[in-house]
């Protein structure tokens, strides 16, 4: 079967769009590929095509558990054989999951970066036949983007493992030095190959407005614009504030961030994605993996740290074509603001060696010892005990993650977990309980192994539809066998993790190179900077704002951004004006040309032109003389 083909049978689509076809013609070739796609380009397609022309199996490495559960489910309905493996599932799920990768002919396993330097993921991918790797979110991986992880960097070591299998990385959101990096760091071959999608969003509207108060200016833009929206916040706090200001306002409104649980999450984004709710109110942590197309307007409360961070967050607006708008609110404090987070972001030096020295006290480390060892960490506890303020305290952390010295996990979900505490025997002489207590025992041992022996990871959800008794009793009744010590239960929460990637150290002897530390902060800076001059500004077309830092130089204005409606002093919009004086100018700087030969080749609107003439003759921009009309540089 040809590609086309594929597309036809499982997708329904006649023929790619973009640059899908380029990329998967390139590593279905053999070609390590990078492939830059927008927001809504299309990037599933560009490798569940080619490796579904492979025998084997493609292996797809991505953060996002929500989108890994939804391409999962998407290719199971199309009949074709998908597995995840991610936090949460128990050792036995796991083991079954990449079991039938090995024996089970399917096509894709999808798995979290953090699990490929896990034993049992290692030793079972020896034994599987893998086509392709596909990194997802690949910027994750470099130095130099805005969201770097470091567990991203086992991939490279996963090459090692699979030699000769050709890597597909893909990302929204790239400049040209984290290009090169992500290359660099997934060992990409001399062979390889980068297309790139144009970033260009015709149809979206970027708009920074200012003023100093923001909530009266976003009531006014939600009354003024129809349709689905996102609100994007910094904190989590805030992000309940508005949401309940914005239903006493008669908006419908959620929330949602990180701290939630997993149930309320769905919920929440369910009752969003199909229109009962029309403004989803989040920290960044909502959007990734989200597929709802038509919404119609994005708007930052909070100015976002990065232009990349604020493009792809902007770009879920619009994703059906129709016209969109993202807007940014900009207040005079806000530049201030911007600033100090790269002080909250890279502390000093000193002030991380303090964090470090209070942590072997909070977790009482003898010096010499904690190589491998693993702490559940409360970082308000923490801040509490010795006087920390959490934003720095967590960079402080993030900065000693990448010098090597430790792991934090900012909030790794853990699932629930149970153990029987009595022996199987005592557990049948027992008294006999109510039906429901009875019936879900009984679902729990059919369900899970080992239980007597060691803590088994369990999924309510799954527990209340094989035993039909709603989640909340389902909970109250683990609840009452812990404290009547037949089991211990331990309920689904969010910790932070700390791991000891090396023995404690003498605050003194910790060491900070110029990549860990000055090198990223004055890469964070200039992010800063770039976007402190993207809301400051009002003399660039901010759609070619965007494109120029990611490194696509766009020779027109988009006609749609406040910069280019606003008023000209000629009389026309000023994103008009521009595009029209610089053909002009090109055209001119050639040769010197007739007056009506230089509308003629304008084109357009002939009253547009001749008004931009004539403002760049009274600038003395443009000459003319008997007729003929000379550019500035003749």
């Amino acid at each position: 079967m040809t590609y086309r083909d594929i597309l036809k049978q499982y997708w329904g689509y006649d023929d790619f769009r973009g640059i899908q076809s380029e990329i998967i013609e390139s590593i279905g070739s053999g070609h390590d590929t990078l492939g830059l796609m927008p927001t809504g380009g299309g990037k599933s397609i560009t490798f569940q095509v080619p490796a579904l022309s492979k025998a084997g199996l493609c292996l797809v490495i991505t953060p996002l558990i929500a989108l890994m559960k939804d391409q999962v489910r998407n290719l199971r309905e199309r009949g074709i054989k998908a597995l995840a493996v991610y936090s949460g599932m128990t050792r036995e799920e796991i083991l079954v999951a990449l079991e039938n990768c090995i024996f089970g002919d399917y096509k894709f396993l999808y798995i979290s970066p953090e699990r490929l330097d896990t034993e049992i993921f290692r030793t079972k991918l020896r034994s599987m036949k893998v086509s392709m790797i596909t990194v997802d979110e690949s910027h994750c991986i470099s130095q130099w983007g805005y969201d770097f992880r470091p567990a991203y960097l086992k991939i490279a070591e996963i090459r090692d493992l699979l030699p000769g299998v050709p890597v597909l990385a893909l990302t929204a959101t790239a400049t040209p030095e984290v290009i090169k990096d992500i290359q660099l760091r997934l060992a990409f071959r001399p062979d390889s190959r980068v297309f790139r999608m144009s970033f260009e969003r015709k149809n979206l509207a970027y708009i920074v407005r200012r003023t100093e108060n923001k909530i009266d200016e976003l009531l006014h833009i939600l009354r003024s614009v129809g349709g689905s929206a996102i609100v994007y916040t910094r904190n989590r706090k805030r992000t309940r504030d508005v949401a309940v200001l914005l239903t006493a306002q008669g908006i419908t409104a959620t929330f949602y961030h990180a701290g939630l649980n997993n149930e309320v999450k769905d919920q929440r984004q369910k009752s969003w994605i199909s229109g009962e709710t029309r403004v989803m109110v989040a920290t960044n942590a909502f959007g990734m993996g989200i597929d709802k197309p038509d919404v119609r307007i994005v708007i930052h409360i909070d100015m976002p740290d990065s232009p990349e961070a604020y493009f792809q967050e902007a770009g879920r607006a619009g994703r059906d074509g129709l016209k969109a708008y993202a807007v940014l609110l900009y207040a005079k404090m806000d530049k201030v603001t911007l600033h100090k987070r790269i002080a909250d972001t890279f502390p000093d030096k000193d002030y991380i060696r303090k964090v470090y020295e209070d942590l072997q006290f909070y977790f009482q480390m003898a010096m010499g010892d904690g190589r491998g060892c693993t702490f559940a960490f409360d970082l308000d506890e923490f801040c509490r005990r010795f006087k920390h303020f959490p934003v720095q305290a967590d960079s402080a952390l993030k900065i000693l993650t990448r010098a090597g010295y430790l792991e934090y996990t900012d909030e790794q979900d853990n699932a629930s977990r149970l153990i029987f505490t009595l022996r199987r025997d005592e557990l049948y002489k027992l008294e006999k309980n109510d039906a429901d207590t009875e019936k879900l025992i009984n679902v729990i041992l059919r369900s899970y192994t080992g239980l007597f022996t060691d803590y088994a990871y369990i999924d309510e959800e799954k527990l209340e539809v094989r035993s039909g008794i709603p989640r909340q009793r389902i909970y109250e009744l683990l609840l009452m066998l812990t404290r009547r010590r037949i089991l211990h239960y331990i309920p689904h929460k969010k910790t932070p993790y700390i791991i000891y990637t090396r023995e404690r150290q003498e605050k003194n002897r910790l060491i900070f190179t110029r990549e860990v530390y000055e090198d990223r902060k004055e890469s964070y800076a200039a992010r800063i900077k770039t976007m402190a001059e993207y809301a400051a500004g009002d003399e660039n077309c901010r759609s070619r704002m965007l494109l120029r830092y990611f490194g696509e130089e766009n020779g027109h204005n988009c006609g749609i951004c406040d910069v280019c409606l606003k008023p000209h002093p000629s009389g026309i919009r000023q994103g008009e004006f521009e595009d029209i004086e610089n053909q002009v100018q090109h055209l001119l700087q050639e040769q010197p040309l007739p007056v009506a030969e230089l509308m003629e080749r304008i084109g357009g609107d002939r009253r547009k032109a001749e008004t931009v003439l004539d403002y760049l003759i009274a600038e003395e921009s443009v000459r003319v003389k008997d007729g003929v009309a000379f550019g500035k540089t003749v």
